[in-house]
């Protein structure tokens, strides 16, 4: 028998606690969710670690790449997100104003230095590049907005780890303490061979480090003797933008 106290047009909840969810969405955003903390896992690994039939599964991630949110390598046939869901993610860091507020101190930074810089946030353990402003050099290093890089292996990602330690042991990165010490990383061509990078972190309300700023440079351009005036200058742009964003950022 139909409930008199229901009006008509609002469909029936499982029970008098529990939010009313579409299923398929429901299991579609998991999708997206385990993509995301692990990309490039093939159909089998999705199926197993959501618990769906292969079948439904794979009908999830079709209908996701038709939309951009996962893509598949051809190569390897293994799933990771796509450009919309970078998209989406954008979306809310233009919410957040971090991507606004630094363009103008990015722009400042590549006055001063002459070298093209770049804004990075924390994102599943690594760092996402969202948004860069190019020098005017012939020769330049270049992170588009949506290339990734890990914490250990990119100035901004031990920046961050210097303020956070929680991530990574000082064991597993030596240069911790100093980086804290001096308020900036110095990535002497440890990720790629003739290019130098100097950063420093971005902190939210609760002291986190959630971002960071940095120039990169091919290592000619860049001596030891330019390394402290040029990290002075990243790190009063990072405490320019923690100033604006800071209670704001919520990553």
């Amino acid at each position: 028998m139909a409930d008199p106290t229901r009006r008509r047009g609002r469909p029936c909840a499982d029970g008098p606690d529990r939010p009313l969810t579409v299923q398929a969405l429901d299991r579609a955003l998991d999708m997206l969710d385990l993509l995301s903390l692990h990309p490039g896992l093939t159909l089998s690994e999705v199926a197993q670690r959501t618990g769906l039939p292969a079948s439904a599964t794979h009908r999830i991630l079709q209908t996701l790449a038709l939309r951009g949110m996962v893509e598949r390598c051809a190569a390897t046939q293994c799933w990771s997100v796509g450009p919309s869901s970078f998209r989406l993610g954008a979306a809310f860091l233009r919410r957040s104003g971090l991507i606004a507020r630094a363009r103008p101190i990015l722009q400042d930074l590549v006055a001063r230095t002459q070298e093209t810089a770049n804004l990075g946030i924390l994102s599943d353990g690594g760092v996402l590049f969202v948004s860069q402003v190019e020098s005017d050099q012939p020769i330049r290093v270049a992170f588009p907005p949506g290339t990734r890089a890990s914490l250990t292996g990119s100035g901004i990602g031990r920046a961050m780890l210097a303020i956070n330690a929680g991530p990574a042991p000082d064991a597993a990165c030596p240069d911790l303490a100093r980086i804290r010490r001096q308020g900036f990383a110095f990535d002497d061509q440890g990720r790629m061979a003739g290019m130098r990078c100097v950063a420093a972190p971005i902190v939210d309300m609760a002291g986190r480090a959630v971002a960071g700023l940095s120039i990169n440079t091919p290592a000619h351009r860049i001596g030891t003797r330019q390394v402290g005036a040029i990290g002075a200058a990243v790190a009063e742009a990072a405490a320019r933008l923690t100033a604006v964003t800071g209670e704001q950022l919520h990553l």
